[in-house]
């Protein structure tokens, strides 16, 4: 006989056994069935109602970190000495380094900090790598000037298709042979940055053939707000792939839900400054940011869909650089006219609603969850959101 989730909340709803009871058997089922990406403190981690820790592991994973880091130090000084300035050699010789032990901390023991960087060592000895071969085949230095800017665009498309193309396959041929979620965020990344770089030649293209009108002086803030869509619509896109991959591991035991906690971490941003500049109106060019009381209801809008959104995928990974973005301007903001202001300005309050956020969301999310998701949302939406465990007191 098969236990089905309807069951066990209708034993809850019994009184027969806890919610906490239930989710921890769920995730107990969930995780025997499927493989994980860690050990077993995820599984308690996620059952107790708190977000598991997705980048360190324990002490151990700290110490052999440390270890890694350094031996890939002396190595690269020690290629240094030996072939001399040849990037080619020495990134390549590195990251064949780095695959191998990675073969024996990922692979074999599964260490959370140390496969973390020695994805991101691997994926950066590629874009170096990448880097060289942009220069060597395509002559793509800094150009110091508009006219070795315009001579280059010749080659711009083939290389960022090499370079964003060959990133995306390296994370992708790594994330097979290791399954280390911040690969996630690579691809995204690297898609975002060929997408960019597709969009930049576009309107470049348009404008040397004539069809996009050359921007006057006056025009260039709205073509650059105009142009924020892009990472705008990027976002949305990453954002969406997360919350499937979240919907696919509601009980967030695989590793696919710990792709989404990275997918999460890179759509925060995409999302939040163009939100902030199109919805507001200010100044992208000089980054001059002075919200009259529209835009701070505009912005307090914005910080209420984030945390309603946060709360019902159950993601503090998108609230967080969410609150540090509007943190951040809101000091900004405050330390730009705090010389000119005598009173208290009206931004001011953003800096409290984000500190008082914080410190009620660390002290009771899932049960903020229950108070607000649950009679916001219907229960056919509710079923398919990761659920809400809240811890039982005696």
């Amino acid at each position: 006989m098969i236990i089905s989730r309807d069951l066990l909340d209708e034993a809850v709803r019994r009184d027969i056994i806890s919610a906490n009871q239930r989710d921890r058997l769920v995730a107990f089922a969930v995780a025997a069935d499927k493989p994980r990406y860690g050990d077993d403190a995820t599984v308690d981690a996620v059952a107790s109602g708190d977000e598991a820790m997705r980048l360190v592991g324990g002490g151990n994973d700290i110490f052999v970190t440390i270890g890694v880091v350094l031996v890939a130090a002396g190595l690269f000084f020690a290629l240094t000495s030996v072939f001399g300035p040849q990037p080619m050699i020495l990134f390549g010789i590195l990251g064949v380094f780095l695959w191998g032990v990675a073969e024996f901390v990922t692979r074999q023991h599964r260490m959370r900090l140390s496969s973390t960087v020695l994805g991101i060592g691997f994926i950066a000895c590629v874009t170096e790598i990448l880097t060289n071969v942009m220069v060597d085949q395509f002559g793509l230095n800094l150009p110091e000037n508009m006219v070795q800017l315009v001579a280059m665009r010749g080659n711009l498309g083939i290389a960022a298709t090499i370079f964003f193309g060959t990133t995306i396959v390296a994370a992708i041929v790594y994330f097979w042979r290791f399954k280390v979620p911040i690969m996630a965020a690579v691809i995204a990344i690297s898609t975002t940055g060929l997408v960019f770089s597709y969009g930049a030649l576009f309107l470049y293209d348009g404008v040397t053939t004539g069809n996009i009108q050359v921007p006057l002086l006056e025009e260039l803030p709205n073509l650059l707000r105009n142009a924020l869509y892009i990472p705008l619509i990027a976002g949305l896109l990453i954002f969406g792939v997360g919350v499937m991959l979240d919907l696919h591991d509601r009980e967030r035991i695989t590793v696919w839900s710990d792709c989404a906690f990275w997918l999460h971490v890179v759509s925060a941003p995409l999302l939040v400054h163009p939100l902030f500049i199109l919805s507001t109106g200010q100044e992208v060019v000089f980054g001059q940011v002075e919200p009259g009381t529209t835009a701070t209801v505009l912005l307090a809008v914005l910080i209420f869909v984030f945390v309603f959104v946060a709360l019902a995928i159950d993601r503090r990974s998108l609230l967080i650089p969410t609150l540090a973005y509007f943190g951040t301007l809101g000091i900004y903001y405050l330390v730009s006219s705090a010389s000119e202001n005598t009173g208290i300005p009206a931004f001011s309050l953003i800096l409290l609603v984000v500190g008082a956020l914080i410190m009620v969301f660390g002290a009771g999310w899932q049960r903020i969850r229950r108070l607000i998701i649950t009679p916001m949302l219907p229960t056919s939406v509710l079923n398919k959101l990761p659920p809400i465990r809240v811890k039982q007191t005696a």
